[in-house]
């Protein structure tokens, strides 16, 4: 049988260590089917119900394992369903290969059915982005593409026509009249030196030991380091901020950890940035430049990977280009604090008067539901190890505030992109990747309903996720944006009846429960993650709870009386679930 070019294709991926591609056939990529086909015993093909779900789970696994994600989608509308999944990529820095299908060479540029020119379209988001026309080409654009893909930490994209696809492995139709070959490759990728420059060691020293009140802002670059993280805060006797996406550095019971910053963060996250004298970045490129120190407040040190983002949201004194785990390793031994621990102590105290406060609203007396009781009782349910995939929204303040990291839990969501939807396929994915592990995704109604078709793909592929819909019936981080800026919400709550999800889950072939009652809660939850199998969770939550920030600055409580004022349809309700939170806080 005649090699082809797709098996070429195929065989490259196995050598870089591809063992998963996610994706949906059609007949703009045949010719890779068949590839994956004849070597389906090196490299699976999982096969999902959109493309955007692949890309998600491409993405997915290339933040649970740091090996590149490879998605595949035929050509035309197939490959733009893979946009959003891959801008996801994009933007959390992380290495996928996106493998599309094109029309055949000799009616490019004819109009022909579905011909979308995706290398193009895709210029934006992908590093490296190209149309394979000649099968000679391959292996060594691949070789390029995944090199590319993990230097950038980024997207790249091949195109292939079909006909291309099929060609045989050898065929090379053009007269060469260049002074050159295809190149020879190879599927090797040694990462660039992590350590920083001995002279930014010494000034990074210099800062922080000088520092009466530090912080240390911790993100996702940092989340292979979490000893080195709490090593560093140790010699320092500094408090750590988590960024969202950087959640899991360290535990959430470290004497160092104060939660998080920003509209999904915690009172001492906020305090500790007004006061702090210095900040250490280490691993983050927060974006929310309003919830940072005023520039000249704190003199300001970074850790960082890329040299373009070092330094982008303030003045940095010393911004280290360098891997969080080998830069912490070196800074440490240079760190020579003074010892003292007020500072340290003082935010000890107050996220322990916060840790209170949240356990106050996590209640099973409360009804309706309060979704910081649902979350509490996947907190208390789930194992030590297990991984937790959130969708954006009122339940990403849920998860942020109520999911306890502990032992070697892990926690991912769409940081930058901040995408509905991504929270199933995430788990599909990572629960591919970590088949021992708990795999549990937290999502609302409405990020739900755009990618519900992936449960039966957990199912047809038996894959023992555990899905909890908090369902409001509503799109509720829009509704409260939306009274923030002083307006009365207005189309963001769906009609009713509000839609029961267990039903999809049962009718898939998996466990599917749907609760109502308060009292019911714990014992769903329980049921669902003993569950051997694909199991959901549909639970209605209260849809007046607002996700309150960490600190309420006065202009947002003005522009929250405003709406009010305005007419805002469900003040009421609204009005009465926040004098039972602050009831709830002043009893506990």
């Amino acid at each position: 049988m005649t090699t082809i070019a797709s098996e070429v294709l195929i065989e490259r991926l196995a050598e870089w260590g591809v063992d998963t591609v996610f994706g949906l056939p059609g007949d703009g990529i045949n010719g890779i089917m068949e590839g994956l086909r004849r070597h389906a015993d090196r490299v699976r093909f999982v096969l999902v119900h959109h493309e955007e779900a692949a890309a998600f789970m491409a993405a997915a696994h290339a933040k649970a394992t740091g090996r590149v994600g490879v998605c595949l989608a035929t050509s035309g509308p197939g490959g733009i369903h893979l946009l959003n999944g891959l801008y996801d990529a994009k933007l959390d820095h992380q290495p996928v290969l996106a493998i599309t299908g094109m029309q055949e060479t000799s009616v490019l540029g004819t109009g022909y059915q579905q011909e979308v020119h995706l290398d193009r379209l895709f210029a934006d988001v992908a590093e490296y982005n190209l149309v394979v026309d000649n099968p000679t080409q391959l292996p060594g654009v691949v070789d390029i593409a995944i090199r590319t893909a993990y230097a950038r930490r980024g997207v790249a994209h091949l195109t292939l026509p079909n006909d291309v696809q099929v060609a045989p492995a050898d065929a090379d139709p053009y007269k060469h009249v260049a002074p050159a070959r295809p190149p020879a490759t190879a599927a090797v990728y040694l990462s660039p030196p992590g350590l920083p420059r001995e002279e930014d060691l010494q000034a990074a020293a210099e800062i922080l030991n000088r520092s009466e009140r530090p912080a240390i802002l911790a993100g996702a670059g940092a989340l292979h380091a979490r000893a080195e993280v709490l090593a560093v805060a140790e010699a320092l006797g500094a408090p750590v901020i988590k960024t969202l996406p950087g959640k899991a550095v360290i535990p959430d019971d470290s004497p160092y950890a104060v939660g998080g910053i920003g509209l999904l963060g915690t009172r001492p996250g906020e305090e500790l940035v007004e006061d702090c004298d210095a900040l250490f970045m280490v691993g983050t490129n927060f974006p929310y430049t309003q919830h940072l120190p005023q520039p000249g407040q704190a003199r300001v040190v970074q850790l960082e990977a890329d040299p373009v983002r070092a330094g982008v949201r303030l003045p940095t004194e010393v911004p280290m280009i360098g891997d969080a785990k080998e830069g912490l390793r070196a800074l440490l031994p240079l760190l020579k604090h003074d010892g003292a621990r007020d500072h340290l102590d003082k935010y000890v105290r107050m996220t322990e008067k916060w840790h209170s406060d949240m356990a106050a609203l996590d209640s099973p007396d409360r009804d309706p539901i309060a979704p910081q009781y649902l979350m509490g009782c996947v907190d208390r349910a789930a194992t030590d190890d297990a991984i937790l995939t959130c969708d954006s929204g009122t339940i990403a303040t849920w998860a942020a505030r109520h999911w306890t990291i502990r032992g070697e839990r892990g926690f991912y969501l769409s940081g930058n992109l901040a995408s509905m939807a991504p929270g199933l396929p995430y788990a599909i994915a990572m629960q591919l990747a970590h088949p021992g592990r708990q795999v549990i995704a937290f999502i609302g109604d409405g990020g739900f309903a755009m990618l519900m078709a992936e449960f039966l793909t957990a199912a047809q592929h038996d894959l023992p996720i555990k899905v909890i819909v908090n369902n409001n019936n509503s799109l509720g981080q829009i509704l409260w944006e939306q009274m923030v800026l002083g307006y009365p919400e207005h189309g963001v709550r769906f009609a009713r009846p509000a839609a029961d999800f267990s039903a999809w889950a049962r009718s898939c072939g998996g466990y599917g429960r749907k609760v109502t009652e308060p009292g019911d809660v714990a014992e769903a939850v329980a049921q669902a993650l003993a569950h051997d199998g694909p199991a959901l969770v549909d639970v209605d939550v209260d849809p007046n709870e607002p996700p309150m920030p960490g600190k309420v600055s006065y202009q947002q409580a003005k522009s929250f009386a405003q709406a009010f004022l305005r007419g805002q349809p469900h003040k009421a309700s609204i009005a009465t679930t926040l004098f039972k939170d602050k009831i709830s806080q002043l009893g506990k």
